[in-house]
C-alpha cells in the first residue's frame, strides 16, 4: 500500500504505507488511512514527530540480511529520519501557512492492471 499526503501548503508526498503509518503514530495520530490533521493540530503533530525522530535516531540500526552473493554490495537501508524528512517539510509548511494536511491510500492509475 502507498499513502499520499497532501496539503495546500505544498505538493503531494507518497510513501510506503508501513512507514507512513509509523510516522503518523509518532506524530500522535492513530495511523488510520484515510485521515487528516486540521490546521490547528498540525504544529503539535509536527513537534511530536520531530521529538520522536530525535529520540529514535540512535536506536535505529536496520539489519541488513546476509546475502548469498557477498561480492555484490546492496545499498544500505534508508533510515527513518531520512524517510520522515519530506513529511516534516510538508507539516512545517502547513503549520506556517495554517493549512490542513490530509492523507489517503494511493489509488492505481489503471485499476485492474498489475
Amino acid at each position: 500500500m502507498l499513502v499520499t499526503f497532501s496539503s495546500k501548503a505544498g505538493g503531494n508526498i507518497t510513501m510506503f504505507g508501513d512507514i507512513a503509518i509509523q510516522l503518523l503514530r509518532m506524530a500522535g495520530h492513530t495511523g488510520t488511512v484515510p485521515g487528516a490533521l486540521l490546521a490547528s493540530q498540525v504544529p503539535e503533530a509536527l513537534e511530536k514527530l520531530k521529538k520522536a525522530i530525535a529520540e529514535n535516531r540512535g536506536e535505529e540500526r536496520p539489519e541488513v540480511p546476509a546475502s548469498a552473493d557477498d561480492d555484490k554490495e546492496a545499498p544500505p537501508p534508508v533510515a527513518l529520519p531520512v524517510r520522515a524528512y519530506p513529511l516534516i517539510q510538508l507539516l512545517s509548511a502547513a503549520a506556517a501557512q495554517k493549512c490542513d494536511v490530509m492523507w489517503d491510500q494511493d489509488r492505481p492509475l489503471f485499476p485492474g492492471k498489475p
